[in-house]
């Protein structure tokens, strides 16, 4: 039976109210996996002939293997909010990688994967094609749907490659450390010059490195303002390493859609 394991959204418009109203279910992968995947997903509605919902990410640097009748396929790092109408019933089956954990399974550098979706036919041929059937046949067993697409990646294990294990404990060193804010910190701090980094970032995670330290920065206002401890505007900006309120307000405003007041009174 598969391992669940809690879920924290972050990244997740609104994530603390979904939480309360509709828990998603998350996995930990098979211990053989671990080296690649930080978890397993499935998300179901029913809306019951109601109204569509809308539903808004500000996904992580992640690639994902996603499964949902006439929607599968491989997802690439999406830069910009992602935005999903949900309407009548559905589920759906998701395997999250680990920065740096799929450039082993794909043999390619990651960048070309950024912002896009491929059919699994044509990413894996034939067998995504079998994936698909396998995982949509177990219906509403997750722990069914987890062992297919698991099974699926076991079949095909790669040696974990160190180039990836490095991208991914300096991803973790990103999210972890707020006073590392240029790409320029980053290179200095893992003893790398910023063209090796940038590099490295493109054949392993799929996104720059510029564009990881932003996203956690937003990631963390996002779950600051939604819990009612951001709104002395002025000193997030100061504490998320913006020059100033004004830089901080562009910048949310420019992803998120939205001034940070505004978000913090709506998702409050």
């Amino acid at each position: 039976m598969a391992e669940r394991i809690d879920w924290k959204p972050r990244g997740v418009v609104g994530g603390a109210a979904l939480a309360r109203q509709s828990p998603a279910g998350r996995f930990a992968p098979d211990p053989r996996l671990a080296p690649f995947v930080e978890h397993l997903w499935t998300v179901a509605w029913d809306l019951g002939g109601g109204p569509p919902v809308t539903r808004e990410t500000l996904p992580h640097p992640a690639v994902h293997l996603v499964i949902e009748a006439g929607r599968s396929g491989l997802a690439g790092p999406t830069t910009g909010r992602f935005t999903r109408i949900l309407e009548g019933r559905g589920r759906v089956l998701g395997v999250k990688f680990l920065p740096g954990g799929f450039r082993p399974f794909w043999g390619r550098p990651v960048s070309g994967l950024a912002d896009r979706v491929l059919p699994l036919q044509e990413a894996f041929g034939d067998a995504g094609a079998a994936l698909e059937a396998a995982v949509l046949a177990c219906g509403d067993d997750e722990d069914g749907a987890v062992a297919a697409a698991e099974a699926f990646l076991l079949a095909r294990l790669p040696e974990p490659d160190p180039e990836g294990l490095r991208a991914r404990a300096i991803v973790a060193r990103i999210q972890a450390d707020r006073s590392l804010t240029r790409a320029e910190q980053v290179a200095e701090a893992e003893g790398l010059s910023l063209r090796t980094l940038q590099r490295l970032f493109g054949e392993q995670v799929g996104v720059p490195p510029k564009w990881v330290l932003r996203r956690c920065r937003l990631h963390e206002a996002m779950a600051r303002l939604e819990s009612g401890e951001g709104l002395d505007l002025a000193g997030l900006a100061l504490d998320l390493g913006y020059a100033d309120q004004a830089h901080f307000t562009r910048d949310f405003k420019a992803v998120l859609g939205r001034a940070p007041g505004t978000y913090a009174r709506q998702e409050a």
